[in-house]
């Protein structure tokens, strides 16, 4: 497992999300809560759906990250577009994701040390190249091979 790249990435992930759950946790939020708030601080008025796809959780646990940070006084929920709750930060939530901004930025540089910019750069582009392959369709047009069982079209009579 230990040359596995997926390997590696879900180990420095799960590394990553432990330290920042403990690290958050003195500013009063879980990571999933810094996510939201990082993300309605970018691009206010955001969706519960945009949301959670941006803080990678479900829509339904992001109902349930916002009614904690509205029961909080970090952000304030109004009607926007139809029936879709457009979601801001209110003066006290923009002033507790930018205290967690410097704590998040700690932990990054941590995570980063002996890295020069160009690497830090390089391994950036690495890593959004790769998620962006994964997301898109196959470059060649040909989908991975499933394991049999798997996806498969064909059914048993």
């Amino acid at each position: 497992m230990e040359g596995r790249v997926g390997y590696a990435l879900k180990r420095a992930q799960a590394a990553l999300r432990g330290m920042m759950d403990t690290a958050l946790a003195g500013h009063a939020l879980t990571t999933a809560q810094y996510a939201a708030l990082a993300a309605l601080e970018a691009d206010p008025g955001l969706s519960n759906a945009e949301l959670a796809r941006r803080s990678f959780v479900t829509p339904q646990t992001m109902i349930q990250v916002l009614a904690l940070l509205e029961r909080d006084g970090l952000v304030e929920r109004n009607p926007g577009r139809g029936r879709v709750l457009e979601t801001r930060l209110t003066a006290e939530g923009a002033a507790r994701v930018a205290a967690a901004h410097a704590t998040v930025e700690g932990i990054e540089a941590r995570m980063l040390a002996g890295l020069d910019a160009d690497d830090t750069e390089r391994l950036l582009g690495w890593l959004h190249g790769c998620a962006d392959r994964i997301a898109g369709p196959p470059a060649d047009g040909v989908e991975p091979a499933q394991p049999p069982g798997r996806g498969s079209s064909s059914s048993s009579k």
